[in-house]
């Protein structure tokens, strides 16, 4: 009895804080108030509470639905209880991001909306003076909530029992981080010869200079890719993804309960999210228009999720249908971003015949991302206390160490500042790593079956449909086990990208 009242209230929970988030980061509403949103749900992520749900989590027997529910309810509570002890600093976080604002040349531009302009900006000093000047805020504005908040979190692990936040992040997801360790490791030695020869010729091309000129406050503006504006015209955007659904008979635009939100706000978030309120029933995708390939990824990217969380079966237990492994619905996302760099896809949908040069534009724009994401995952292993010394040596240290492996793995100096921003709670860095290795194996599978165009297939809509109407009950290895008979491989990345 106590489960099912804890499911149903943590449901609400969960409905609620996503609406919040929702109207705050689309730039709706100024104010974050979470805090509210927690006092009215104080039962469910007390001391109490935790150590209920861990006593219950560990009665079923392995292997059963009701274990594997228990368990995702667990890191449920557990996250709750930590976000429950730093809904002020985060509440106050948001409410700055949303206030501060830079000044360039006299002109006063948004902390959020400067990201946004730095991407459209065509000369290299402003786009590092916009950079510094960012910078500057992170470090004096935000840094100390960021150290409060990273602080609490690794405090409150070790009351809960764990010898540290990693430990605790691996055990309540069920990773073996160690494992996974060695898996992007392999990947990013394995494409370290490579790296540079990938790279160049798209930095010259894009950017008119190469690695060695390059700084890091030029990656937004290469992201922005503004060059291939032509091939990615704003008047496509929303209609070719809601072609490309309506192709596999999947309905996004008319479908009750989506909502697609793409118009511009001054505070609305630079970072393109979706917000399934309720899955199914309310699904938010949102996106901060910036222009050409960009924004496609993006809508795409959020259109994955949105697609997933809007077809989830209602039936399903509210674990599987928003709980579960965060890795099932970004490999999704994934899979439609991915579309537009498919040169059939760029062919039936936008048109571009010669499309070599954006080939090997998403070929390096994707390197960037892999070996980023496996430095980001080294990185906070040790922050999160897991292997070289972990935080022994301090929060300080810990900058410099970020700085020096996202350095090394991108061949740019990366500034120390973002060494407390550049971190999603809760290990997120793992499901987007594990995503890209499941959505490369997916998309084999597809094509496989469907042949080269699987996007305008029907019956390859009918497959997608019928994993996402599981929700994330599964999680990537089981998945692609059920479905291929594979295991979860990195390798196939290094082959996709012809860096095997």
């Amino acid at each position: 009895m106590y489960l099912e009242a804890y499911r149903e209230e943590a449901e609400e929970f969960v409905s609620e804080l996503t609406a919040e988030y929702y109207r705050h980061y689309a730039g709706i509403k100024d104010e974050f108030e979470i805090e509210e949103i927690y006092a009215g749900h104080d039962t469910l992520f007390t001391r109490e509470a935790v150590e209920e749900l861990r006593e219950q989590a560990a009665a079923p027997a392995p292997g059963t639905d009701e274990r594997r529910r228990r368990r995702m309810l667990l890191d449920f509570g557990v996250e709750g209880y930590l976000g429950q002890a730093t809904k002020t600093l985060d509440a106050e976080l948001a409410r700055r991001e949303a206030e501060l604002a830079i000044e360039i040349d006299g002109k006063r531009i948004g902390y959020r909306e400067s990201a946004v302009t730095q991407a459209n900006e065509p000369d290299a000093d402003r786009r590092a003076e916009i950079e510094q000047a960012r910078l500057a805020l992170t470090e004096q504005e935000l840094n100390p909530l960021h150290r409060e908040v990273l602080e609490r979190q690794h405090a409150l692990a070790q009351e809960l029992g764990y010898p540290s936040y990693r430990d605790m992040s691996a055990a309540l997801q069920g990773i073996d981080f160690d494992a996974l360790h060695r898996q992007t490791e392999a990947f990013r030695a394995g494409t370290e010869a490579s790296y540079g020869a990938v790279l160049e010729p798209e930095l010259q091309r894009t950017l008119g200079f190469g690695l060695d000129g390059l700084r890091r406050s030029d990656l937004p503006r290469f992201f922005r890719a503004a060059e291939t504006d032509m091939s990615f015209p704003a008047d496509r955007l929303t209609q070719s993804f809601i072609e490309t659904a309506r192709s596999l008979a999947i309905d996004v635009d008319t479908a009750a309960g989506v909502f697609l939100d793409t118009k511009p706000r001054p505070k609305k978030s630079p970072r393109a999210f979706c917000a399934p309120v309720r899955a199914p029933g309310e699904v938010y995708l949102v996106i901060a228009p910036v222009g050409g390939r960009d924004d496609f990824a993006a809508l795409f990217h959020e259109g994955g999720h949105t697609a997933h969380f809007a077809n989830v079966d209602a039936a399903l237990p509210f674990e599987f249908r928003l709980l579960g492994d965060n890795a099932i619905t970004e490999a999704y996302a994934f899979l439609f971003q991915n579309l537009i760099e498919d040169p059939e896809w760029l062919r039936r949908r936008l048109g571009v015949e010669d499309n070599a040069a954006l080939s090997n534009y998403a070929r390096a724009n994707r390197l960037i991302y892999l070996r980023r994401y496996t430095a980001k995952f080294a990185y906070e292993l040790q922050l999160h206390g897991g292997g070289d010394g972990g935080p022994d040596g301090g929060l300080d240290a810990l900058a410099d160490r970020y700085a020096e492996l996202l350095s090394a793995a991108l061949r740019v100096d990366w500034p120390r500042q973002t060494f407390l921003a550049d971190v999603d709670p809760g290990f997120y860095c793992t499901a987007y790593l594990r995503a890209w290795a499941l959505e490369t194996h997916l998309r084999g599978y597809l094509r496989g079956e469907f042949g080269p165009t699987w996007f305008e297939d029907p019956e390859a809509g009918k497959t997608l449909r019928a994993l996402w109407h599981q929700g994330q009950r599964m999680t990537p290895e089981e998945m692609l086990h059920e479905l291929a008979g594979k295991r979860l491989d990195f390798t196939v990345m290094r082959e996709e990208l012809g860096l095997a």
